[in-house]
């Protein structure tokens, strides 16, 4: 099946170049092939070996990943004018794949690490060399530090391990049980950054808004979940202290979450608000991975795959916007509904998902979330009360604001939505409210 996969992803930029239509076809036959396969019982691991290995969790964030990374491709024809950094963004996307794929099927604790921190190599160069405006190399260096800075001290804790132990396997992990609080700081710390956690969330707005399209697909869809990831595999032989701390990262993450939902009103630029919305809802993630109960875990697992597609295809909208009127700024980009009413449409499709509005995956995550945060304290019912009465707020704020209005006088030529540009809003969008009916809360293992 994976090299069925590898194959397909590999075929993406010929037919992209040829025929939008081939691509469309193989996308569909992939999403086939995937509902097919899911109803395969992974609650055992499979492929076993040294090396390489995939259960449910794996399975579910590598098909993620090579969807968004064939979106990424399908997002960014304009490079497609200049061949030579059209090809050499092509090889970037390949090894990027390639990267994620190794990090979330990798079974020992030191090759996690060394490809959890290369994936960050393409995403920079994504930003750097193909951002807008000069300031990308700034929000390069904001990413590559934060990232670097809380890293160092995840590798010393696994090279702790290896010293207690003489193994980097992870599944052999939870035989053992560290007690240590600097071991736990170090390995936990890492992840809340890339997630991120508030507090250590600045790069991420930054890292957004200088990014390309298909930079900002990247981040949101992706490499927010490597985080979430890492936690939900190092917290398995950390569960004793995890158990003693984990109201500080509960209390910082809501108390966060609640912040970062009003900041999100007094975001004038759109992709700014899409990024400060992923780590609203980023924080209630922390919130159920950290509980650690079995509701906490399955909701965390499936807001992180429903959250990587919808907010994918709100800075694809937000990008589309930006072709036509070169700006991200919502007092120019207002009243598109007059420009494009089918347009207008995805706009309110995307938010209500990102509003956890049913059927889309998100609203069995947020509930299966708000269930297992209830469990741990009565008290976190106000700030999920707020948090997610906010996440509305903000969504229908930028629908309401983009495309409702007067639009901007000083526009003087405008051009509809290509077929392209449908079928890849669509492509987040199907798959997002689809998989739903595919969800097996008996399947799912941790």
């Amino acid at each position: 099946m994976m090299k069925f996969l590898m194959m397909l992803i590999f075929m993406m930029p010929l037919c992209l170049k040829k025929n939008i239509f081939w691509m469309v076809q193989m996308m569909i036959f992939f999403i086939a092939y995937l509902f097919m396969n899911l109803s395969l019982n992974l609650m055992f691991f499979s492929n076993m070996s040294y090396f390489f290995s995939c259960d449910l969790m794996s399975f579910g964030l590598i098909l993620l990943s090579m969807w968004i990374c064939g979106l990424m491709i399908m997002s960014s024809e304009n490079l497609l004018k200049m061949n030579f950094y059209y090809n050499f963004f092509l090889l970037n996307v390949i090894f990027l794949l390639i990267m994620l794929y190794l990090t979330f099927s990798v079974m020992n604790l030191f090759m996690f690490y060394l490809f959890f921190e290369g994936s960050l190599i393409p995403t920079l160069l994504l930003i750097i060399g193909w951002g807008y405006q000069p300031e990308r190399v700034q929000a390069g260096m904001y990413l590559m530090f934060y990232t670097l800075f809380a890293s160092l001290p995840l590798f010393m804790g696994i090279f702790y391990i290896f010293n207690n132990m003489n193994g980097f396997m992870i599944y052999f992990l939870k035989f053992y049980n560290f007690n240590y609080y600097l071991l736990y700081l170090s390995m936990v710390f890492a992840f809340l950054v890339k997630m991120p956690m508030y507090f250590v969330h600045l790069w991420l707005p930054k890292a957004h808004v200088e990014a390309p399209v298909s930079g900002s697909m990247i981040l949101a869809g992706i490499m927010l979940k490597l985080g979430g990831y890492g936690l939900l595999r190092v917290l398995v032989f950390l569960q004793k202290i995890n158990l003693k701390l984990n109201y500080i990262w509960l209390s910082v993450s809501l108390l966060g979450g609640f912040y970062i939902s009003l900041k999100c009103f007094c975001q004038v630029d759109i992709k700014s608000l899409i990024a400060y919305s992923s780590v609203a809802h980023m924080s209630i993630v922390i919130g159920g991975i950290m509980v650690m109960n079995y509701w906490g875990f399955n909701g965390s697992y499936i807001l992180m795959i429903g959250h990587g597609l919808c907010s994918s295809g709100m800075f694809c909208l937000a990008n589309i916007s930006y072709e036509r009127l070169h700006s991200r700024s919502m007092y120019i980009n207002k009243g598109l509904m007059n420009f494009m009413p089918s347009m207008s449409l995805w706009w309110f499709l995307l938010l209500s998902s990102n509003m956890a509005a049913p059927p889309s995956l998100n609203l069995m995550g947020e509930i299966s979330l708000i269930n297992s945060l209830m469990s741990w304290s009565y008290f976190s019912m106000i700030l999920l009360v707020l948090i997610s009465f906010f996440s509305a707020g903000y969504s229908l704020y930028l629908f309401s604001y983009t495309q409702h209005g007067m639009f901007y006088q000083g526009l003087y030529s405008f051009y509809m939505g290509v077929s392209r540009e449908y079928m890849l809003l669509f492509l987040h969008w199907m798959p997002l409210n689809m998989m739903i009916l595919k969800v097996d809360y008996s399947m799912i293992w941790f």
